[in-house]
């Protein structure tokens, strides 16, 4: 029997640079190419601007303290300034640190504390979003933050201390010259690290998966080889920057083949997405499969002119059929690629090419990426015969440094191969294609977003009333899964469903606010103590009336 394995042979070579260098060579080599169109904030930039405002901004903030290490954080929606930020702190050999924008107080403190963030760049309000008040709120519990720079010109009630402007980084840039910058530079190796991305761990709060200028830059550039992008390609990018699909299948995608970024909204707006398309006449839309059933799902989208698109990139949850038939035929995209990763590995390891029958764009997550390896494995860690279930591993050049400052879950994460187990249950065909069949980590997919109950669990655990709690993912039509809790009170106490979203409120991201609550009794167990959420999960998709989604979901 053919073993579960399969390697990425190419003959396409690495880039051995630093995502700086890269910039700046695209940018001598196109330097009069649209590099980032900001539609929202009409803002847009050629790739000789690109390489200009990154310097300055770079040199602005070395001037202001940041050095070779130093991790500067960005707490933003998709705008300019996150674009620039990104290929800014590489030059110097900063780390730039991803703070998802729907993080509150309890979150936030957790990430920039123990990344040491000492420079954060940050919007101070986003609709009901008060950036600038939460900081306020948890600065006494960051010591180590010396300044926090204000992106936009919002004005807020009460600022931060320590704050200052972003056109006042870039004042400062005068103190610090060219020959300066290109000095410091010329120092930074591409094997260091430049990008923390938190990812919400199972055993409590984030780990911050640690990657490198060769880890990220590289398989930014193979997902652009996977969709074919040329100079002449503008990619329309709705999905969020603080995530690797944003910035690496996005933004590094585009860069490293002098394609064009199309920024069309702060957050995404189905409407405002297929606006931008038609506007900047864009060749390649990016999304999860529910960001794309809202597209298809406004009722005018038939005026929109979607001509010019011919590719994209599907990811984040497993894409329904009909979906995909609709979007080829109704969004122009015939060579839509689906991607399968995770943020550990940079992100992604498969991609179905723009050539791959339609039953493998939907049935599969495609072939393994270049430069890499894969294989699927037992319990007992065998590599299984093809068409046998295991767990997904691989291993290559996008494998993490590991979680920032913590050894202990980097060993249980990276094997003494180096292989990454990804805690997927996957199945590989004879010709290679991989099929997610279910997931060994207690995760929750909702719209693409990767939920981890144990961390929900914890924190609903600090409400006083609160005795035990269990939360599990039940089906949904609309995001294919949604967080449902299952507590049980003190018997001295009293809990309703209201008062405990309440006490969410504000305290963890909206998205991680169970949609169901039920108090219960007591949970099913093994007779070992075990919880048995498979159960839960029955019961409560029975008594919510959920059978025609979870039809949906498993069909």
């Amino acid at each position: 029997m053919k073993p579960s394995y399969a390697s990425g042979a190419s003959d396409v070579p690495f880039l051995g640079e630093t995502i700086g260098a890269c910039l700046d060579r695209i940018a001598a080599a196109h330097p009069d190419g649209d590099a980032v169109v900001s539609v929202h904030q009409g803002l847009r930039l050629t790739y000789r601007e690109l390489s200009a405002a990154t310097d300055e901004l770079a040199r602005g903030l070395t001037a202001i303290g940041v050095r070779r290490g130093d991790r500067v954080g960005i707490w933003a929606t998709n705008c300019m300034e996150w674009v620039v930020a990104q290929f800014a702190t590489p030059k110097i050999g900063a780390i730039l640190v991803n703070v998802n924008p729907a993080y509150r107080t309890t979150e936030l403190s957790y990430a920039l504390r123990q990344s040491g963030v000492s420079v954060l760049l940050s919007q101070f309000r986003y609709k009901s979003s008060e950036f600038a008040r939460m900081l306020v709120e948890v600065r006494d519990e960051l010591p180590q933050l010396r300044t926090i720079v204000q992106i936009g010109d919002d004005e807020v009630d009460g600022k931060p201390a320590g704050s200052i402007r972003w056109d006042d980084v870039l004042d400062a840039a005068r103190a610090v010259t060219a020959e300066d910058l290109a000095a410091i530079s010329a120092e930074v190796q591409f094997d260091e690290p430049v990008n923390v991305q938190y990812t919400s761990g199972t055993t409590g709060f984030p780990k911050g998966a640690t990657l490198t200028h060769h880890n990220i830059l590289n398989n930014g550039f193979f997902i652009g080889e996977g969709c074919r992008y040329t100079p002449s390609d503008r990619v329309c990018i709705p999905v969020p920057f603080y995530h690797c699909f944003g910035m690496v299948l996005g933004n590094l995608a585009a860069v490293t083949h002098a394609s064009t970024i199309v920024i069309p909204s702060y957050t995404f707006d189905a409407a405002l997405a297929m606006e931008a398309v038609e506007r900047e006449r864009c060749t390649s839309l990016y999304g999860v499969p529910t960001m794309f059933i809202a597209e298809l799902a406004l009722p005018d989208v038939g005026k929109y002119d979607c001509s010019t698109l011919r590719t994209g990139i599907m990811a984040g949850a497993p894409c329904p059929l009909e979906i995909m038939k609709r979007v080829q035929a109704e969004l122009h995209m015939p060579e839509v690629t689906i991607c399968y990763g995770m943020t550990e590995t940079s992100p992604v390891s498969t991609q179905t090419s723009v050539d791959d029958p339609l039953d493998k764009r939907t049935g599969t997550v495609g072939r393994v990426h270049p430069h890499l390896e894969l294989k699927i494995v037992d319990e007992n860690g065998y590599v299984v015969p093809r068409g046998t279930p295991g767990e997904l591993c691989t291993r290559g050049y996008s494998v993490m440094l590991g979680y920032w400052d913590d050894p202990e879950h980097t060993a249980l994460a990276i094997d003494a191969g180096r292989y990454m187990h990804t805690g997927d249950i996957a199945i590989m065909d004879d010709e290679g294609y991989v099929n997610i069949a279910g997931r060994i980590k207690d995760m929750v997919i909702r719209g693409g977003e990767n939920l981890y109950p144990r961390e929900i669990e914890e924190f609903l655990y600090t409400h006083p009333s609160v005795k035990d709690v269990a939360v599990f993912g039940v089906p949904d039509e609309r995001y294919g899964e949604e967080l449902c809790a299952w507590i049980i009170v003190h018997e001295s106490a009293e809990l309703e469903e209201a008062e405990l979203k309440a006490f969410c409120d504000g305290k963890i991201a909206r998205h991680k606010v169970p949609r169901y609550v039920a108090f219960v009794a007591e949970f099913p167990m093994t007779v070992t103590g075990k919880i048995q959420k498979f159960k839960m999960r029955e019961a409560a998709t029975s008594q919510l009336g959920l059978q025609a989604a979870s039809e949906i979901a498993t069909a």
